[in-house]
C-alpha cells in the first residue's frame, strides 16, 4: 500500500475544516438585538488577538447565549460559539458546546441541527484522530439528512466522510462517497463551492493513487468552478488549487511546471494575511522543488521562512515536514551535522504527535543522513509501516462494519414500524387476548406459589420430624446409657470398693501378721483402688461424650449437608461454629430456617457464583445468633438485580425467625450474606454453662 503524501493531505484537512467553519459564520446572520454578543463573536474570531483573549471573549459570548430562551436562534448562536473554539483549536471546549447543542436539538426534535451537531462532533473526533467515532457521527448525520431530503447538508456530510476515508487510506470508498455528492450537485444550482471541494478532493485522491492525469484533470475542473464570482475570494481557493496542481507535477518530477504553479500560488492577493498556513505551504513546496531541481536560489532562506510561520501557528505535521526538507537540503550540501540535527528534531516531534505518517517520513530521512544507525531506524520504519498498513486496513473494515450495523438497525426500525401499523388493525383482539393471558398467568402464578408453599411446609415438617426423631433416638440412648452406667457403678465399682474395704478391715483384725506380708497386701489393695479410679474416669468420659452428642445433634445434620456439597461440587467449603453457642437452647423453628437458608445459599453459589471458596460461619453475640455465608465468586450488583425466588426465600425465612438479612456484593468481588437472629434475652449463648 502506498504511503500518503503529507503535504496534500494536511492541506485538505486544514483548509477543508477551517473553511467550512468560517464560511458557516458568514452564512448564518444574527438578528439578536444585543450588540455586545456580535462584538464578542467578532473579537473571538480576530486572528490578531492572543489565544487567551479570544477564549475569554468567546466565553462571554457563550454566557450571553445561555441566558437566551431555548429556540432555534439559541442553537445558531451556540454553533457560532463552537465555530470560534474550532478556529482557535480549543478542542475540549468545542466538543463541550457541540454536545450541548446536540442535546438541545434532540430534546426539541430538531433534525437539521441534530445532523449539524453530528457533523461537528465528527470534525472533533477527526481532529483527535479517533476515526471510527468520527465516521459514526458523519454517518448519523448522513442518515438524518437523507430522511429529511436535505441535499445541501447531505453533500457537506459526504465530503466530510470522504475526507476521513481518504485520510485513513480507504481510497475506493472515499471515491464512491465523492461521486455520491457529485450526483446530487449536478442536479442543483449555485453549488460552485461544494463542487470545488468535490473536484479538489478527487484530485488529491487520484494523486495518492499515482493516477496523475486524472489528478490534474480534476484539479483543473476545481479551478474552473472558481470563475463563479459568488465564491468569496478571501477563501483563497485558487491558491489552494495552484498548490495542489504544483504538487502533482512535483510527484511526476516535472520540477519546472511544479515551480511555476507554486510561484503563481504565492502571487495570489492577500494570501499571507488571509491564509498564512497556505502561504507557508506554497513557500515550502517551492523551496523543495528548487532543491529537487538543484536550483539553490534563496535556499535555505525559504525553508526557514516557511518553518518560522508554521512554528508560530503550531502546525506540528507541517513543522515536521519543514525540518525533513531542511535535513534533505543540508544532506545535499554535505553539511552532515545539520542534516542529522534537523532529522532528529523532526523524528522527536513526529513521535510526540503520534502521527505514524510523519514518523515514517522522519525515519526515512534520518536513515539516509545517519548511515551508522540506519539499520536501527530502518527496522523501526518497517515495523511502523506494517502497523500503519494494518491500521488502515482495519479502519476500512471498521467503517464498513459501522455502516452495515447502522443500516441493520435502520432496517430493524423499518420492520418494527410496519409491524406497528399491522398491530393497529388487530389491537382490540390483542387486548382481549392479552387480558385473558394475564388472568391465566396470574392464576397459574398463584397456583405455583401455593404449591411452592406446600412443598416448603412439607420440607419443614420433614426436617422437623428428622430432628425430633434424632432427638428421641439420642434420648433413648441416653436413658440406656444412664442405666448402663448405674449398673456399672453398682455391680462393678461399688462391689469392688466394698471388697477392698472388707479386705482392709480384715487386715487390721488379723493377729500376729508378718509386717512384710501386711505391706504386700496393702500394696495389692492400693493397686485395686487405682483400677477402680480408672473405671470411674472412663464412665465420666462416656457421660461427657453423651452430652456432646446431644448438643451437636443440629451440627451433625449440617455436617451431612456440607459433606454432600463437597462431594458434588469443586468449590472448597470452609465451616466454622462458635463453641459458645448452646444449640440445645435454640428453638427448632430457628434451626429449621437456618438449615434451609444455608441450603438455599449454597445452591445459589453453585448455580451463579462460580466460586472457588465458600465459607459458612456461625457466631454468637449477646442476645443474637449470627450466620455468615460468603464466597469469592462473580458477585452481582445488588441495586440492579431484582430479588429472585432464592433471595426471596432467604428473606422470608429470616423474617420467620424475626431476624434480618444483609447482602453485600459487587461484580467480581464475591458475595457476603449475613443473617442476624435474635435469641430470647433469658438465654445468653456466650455462657459456658447453664
Amino acid at each position: 500500500m502506498k504511503k500518503h503524501s503529507p503535504i496534500l493531505l494536511f492541506l485538505f484537512l486544514v483548509l477543508f475544516g477551517c473553511t467550512s467553519k468560517k464560511k458557516e459564520n458568514k452564512d448564518v446572520s444574527l438578528k439578536s438585538p444585543d450588540d455586545s454578543l456580535s462584538i464578542y463573536f467578532s473579537l473571538a474570531n480576530n486572528i490578531n488577538l492572543p489565544f487567551q483573549y479570544k477564549k475569554k471573549y468567546n466565553q462571554k459570548a457563550f454566557d450571553l447565549v445561555m441566558d437566551q430562551k431555548d429556540d432555534s436562534l439559541k442553537k445558531v448562536n451556540l454553533f457560532k460559539v463552537a465555530n470560534r473554539y474550532y478556529n482557535m483549536n480549543d478542542w475540549r471546549s468545542y466538543q463541550k458546546v457541540t454536545k450541548l447543542v446536540l442535546l438541545k436539538s434532540i430534546e426539541s426534535k430538531d433534525s437539521i441541527n441534530m445532523g449539524k451537531a453530528y457533523i461537528y462532533l465528527g470534525d472533533y473526533y477527526a481532529s483527535q484522530t479517533i476515526s471510527d467515532s468520527a465516521f459514526l457521527n458523519y454517518f448519523k448525520a448522513e442518515k438524518i439528512y437523507l430522511g429529511i431530503n436535505d441535499d445541501f447538508n447531505l453533500v457537506k456530510t459526504f465530503l466530510s466522510k470522504a475526507n476521513l476515508q481518504l485520510n485513513e487510506g480507504d481510497f475506493f470508498e472515499s471515491e464512491i462517497t465523492i461521486f455520491q455528492a457529485l450526483k446530487i450537485l449536478k442536479e442543483k444550482k449555485n453549488v460552485s463551492n461544494d463542487l470545488y471541494d468535490c473536484y479538489n478532493l478527487l484530485g488529491i485522491l487520484y494523486n495518492e493513487r499515482e493516477e496523475y492525469d486524472k489528478a490534474l484533470e480534476y484539479h483543473n475542473k476545481a479551478l474552473l468552478t472558481l470563475e463563479d464570482k459568488s465564491i468569496p475570494s478571501e477563501l483563497q481557493l485558487k491558491a489552494t488549487s495552484l498548490n495542489n496542481i504544483g504538487f502533482v507535477y512535483l510527484s511526476m518530477h516535472n520540477y519546472n511546471k511544479a515551480k511555476f504553479y507554486f510561484q503563481k500560488g504565492l502571487e495570489e492577493k492577500d494570501l499571507f494575511n488571509g491564509k498564512t498556513f497556505l502561504y507557508a505551504m506554497l513557500l515550502d513546496n517551492l523551496a523543495y522543488t528548487k532543491l529537487k531541481s538543484h536550483n539553490f536560489n534563496e535556499l535555505p532562506l525559504q525553508f526557514y521562512d516557511a518553518l518560522k510561520i508554521r512554528d508560530s501557528l503550531k502546525l506540528e505535521p507541517a513543522i515536521v515536514l519543514s525540518k525533513i526538507h531542511l535535513s534533505e537540503y543540508y544532506a545535499f550540501t554535505k553539511d552532515t551535522f545539520r542534516a542529522i540535527q534537523f532529522s532528529k528534531q523532526a523524528l522527536i516531534l513526529a513521535r510526540s504527535s503520534n502521527k505514524l505518517s510523519n514518523t515514517l517520513d522522519a525515519l526515512k530521512q534520518i536513515a539516509v543522513v545517519d548511515p551508522r544507525n540506519a539499520s536501527v531506524y530502518s527496522r523501526e520504519y518497517i515495523r511502523l509501516n506494517e502497523k500503519m498498513i494494518k491500521s488502515e486496513r482495519n479502519m476500512g473494515e471498521k467503517f464498513s462494519r459501522i455502516q452495515y450495523e447502522t443500516n441493520e438497525i435502520k432496517d430493524q426500525n423499518s420492520n418494527l414500524q410496519e409491524k406497528n401499523r399491522a398491530l393497529v388493525y388487530v389491537f382490540s383482539i390483542c387486548t382481549l387476548l392479552g387480558l385473558f393471558f394475564y388472568v391465566y398467568k396470574t392464576q397459574q402464578a398463584k397456583h405455583r406459589e401455593l404449591l411452592f408453599k406446600q412443598e416448603q411446609q412439607i420440607a419443614n415438617e420433614n426436617i422437623y420430624n428428622l430432628m425430633i426423631s434424632q432427638q428421641n433416638d439420642i434420648e433413648m440412648t441416653r436413658i440406656k446409657e444412664k442405666k448402663r452406667v448405674a449398673q456399672e457403678l453398682h455391680d462393678g465399682v461399688l462391689g469392688r470398693m466394698f471388697g477392698v474395704r472388707i479386705s482392709l478391715d480384715s487386715l487390721d483384725s488379723i493377729q500376729n501378721i508378718d509386717e512384710t506380708q501386711a505391706a504386700q497386701k496393702r500394696k495389692k489393695y492400693l493397686t485395686e483402688l487405682k483400677h477402680i479410679e480408672e473405671d470411674i474416669r472412663e464412665i465420666s468420659h462416656d457421660l461427657n461424650r453423651e452430652k456432646s452428642e446431644l448438643i451437636n445433634n443440629f451440627i451433625a445434620i449440617l455436617n451431612k449437608l456440607f459433606e454432600n456439597q463437597q462431594s458434588t461440587y469443586n468449590s472448597k467449603l470452609i465451616t466454622s461454629f462458635d463453641p459458645h453457642i448452646k444449640w440445645e437452647l435454640v428453638s427448632n423453628i430457628v434451626k429449621i430456617n437456618l438449615y434451609r437458608i444455608i441450603q438455599e445459599a449454597l445452591q445459589n453459589c453453585n448455580k451463579y457464583a462460580d466460586a472457588d471458596m465458600i465459607t459458612v460461619d456461625f457466631k454468637s453475640e449477646i442476645d443474637y445468633l449470627i450466620l455468615s455465608i460468603s464466597d469469592d465468586g462473580k458477585g452481582f450488583n445488588t441495586k440492579r438485580v431484582k430479588n429472585g425466588i432464592g433471595l426471596h426465600n432467604i428473606q422470608y425465612r429470616a423474617k420467620e425467625c424475626k431476624g434480618t438479612v444483609a447482602i453485600k456484593s459487587a461484580k467480581g468481588e464475591g458475595t457476603i450474606l449475613t443473617i442476624k437472629v435474635p435469641i430470647d434475652q433469658k438465654i445468653n449463648l456466650q455462657k459456658n454453662d447453664i
